[in-house]
């Protein structure tokens, strides 16, 4: 008698590590774990990075980044959603410290964070339904959406019960005054911070 051959359990990998194959093979994409779902987004646009490059100077003007914040591009946040969820802001507003508050991953503690900012691109749907209850969850206190495909941008502030109580929406024409909660007063303008429709 023969005996029975007995397979070995294939142990499945978790989705971090999911998420680090798929950053090594696609380099240059935004890998995010969001709601426990893996979110691939490929390169973006040179108008995506204009908006970003017509913000940053009036955060600097405004003395952020100095001190007592940094002013960051790309910058893991680790979410509370999940056991591995993360996502990648645009831009980021942060305690000096941040360092000192890293989680995994390059991800780094809600805590540090004072505004997260997301330029939409193909992932629209996501930076408008699945994000806002991600950052509000993780407590962060300002979430800014540069809406380029609806002409907009949206001030999300209050987080609580993983939902902002507050939503300011502002349109073409239009200046926004962030919270000063971020360290700084900063007004800007719509029609900048857009700059274009796509």
């Amino acid at each position: 008698m023969s005996a029975a051959a007995v397979d070995e359990p294939v142990e499945q990998p978790t989705l971090l590590e999911v998420a680090e194959l798929i950053s090594n093979q696609f380099a240059g994409y935004r890998v995010e774990i969001v709601g426990s779902q893996i979110t691939v987004t490929p390169p973006t646009n040179a108008s995506h990075g204009k908006s970003l490059s017509r913000l940053m100077p009036a955060l600097f003007a405004a003395g952020l980044g100095h001190g007592e914040s940094e002013v960051l591009q790309n910058v893991g946040l680790w979410l509370p959603d999940g056991p591995s969820d993360f996502a990648v802001p645009d831009l980021v507003i942060t305690d000096a410290d941040i360092e000192d508050h890293l989680v995994e991953y390059n991800c780094y503690d809600p805590v540090a964070f004072r505004l997260v900012l997301e330029v939409t691109s193909s992932n629209l749907a996501d930076d408008l339904k699945k994000k806002p209850a991600a950052y509000a969850s993780a407590g962060v206190p300002v979430y800014v959406i540069v809406d380029r495909s609806n002409q907009r941008v949206m001030v999300l502030t209050e987080p609580q019960d993983g939902e902002y109580r507050v939503h300011a929406v502002h349109h073409p024409g239009q200046s926004f005054t962030l919270p000063e909660s971020i360290g700084a007063s900063v007004t800007l303008s719509v029609d900048d911070v857009l700059t274009a429709k796509k």
